[in-house]
């Protein structure tokens, strides 16, 4: 049943019998919550690839600096981070991650923008892993030196 909350918003109201019908717990409930959480941010990673145009590189690094600031804003070392940061559905959404990301960077491998001496999977997994720090990063700025560094990671070398 949804009602108006105190400040003016909507909100749902529902029993417990209600909640454990469909959820056999709270951690179900917040897996299902997180779950659309992470499909929202792929949808929207895929919106920025979309709207970035310019080269498969110029694609590949506005998707990571949205990454970045995606894991930048997020909460870090909380009990509840904790708890949606686990169990099945976080590899499922972390496979689909590596893939739209490698796809990204084999588009721009082809192009001749990025390296090709290693596999698009590995060096998506790379990228993904260094930019885990920007959750640790003080500002907006250093968030963008880390994609700077990502980035440079991905060129061919001399």
């Amino acid at each position: 049943m949804l009602a108006s909350s105190p400040s003016g918003g909507r909100v749902c109201r529902s029993s417990p019998g209600v909640r454990y019908k469909y959820f056999p717990d709270v951690e179900s409930i917040l897996a299902a919550w997180h779950d659309r959480h992470v499909t929202r941010h792929l949808e929207y990673l895929a919106k920025v690839r979309d709207q970035a145009g310019g080269s498969a590189g110029e694609r590949l690094e506005a998707v990571l600096t949205a990454y970045a600031q995606i894991t930048h804003e997020r909460p870090q070392g909380t009990e509840l981070a904790a708890v949606v940061h686990r169990g099945e559905h976080i590899a499922r959404a972390e496979q689909q991650l590596l893939g739209f990301v490698g796809d990204l960077i084999a588009e721009a491998a082809r192009a001749g923008e990025l390296r090709n001496d290693a596999e698009p999977g590995e060096l998506a997994s790379y990228c993904l892993h260094a930019l885990t720090a920007a959750g640790s990063l003080t500002s907006a700025a250093a968030v963008r030196r880390l994609v700077t560094v990502t980035m440079a990671g991905l060129r061919a070398p001399h």
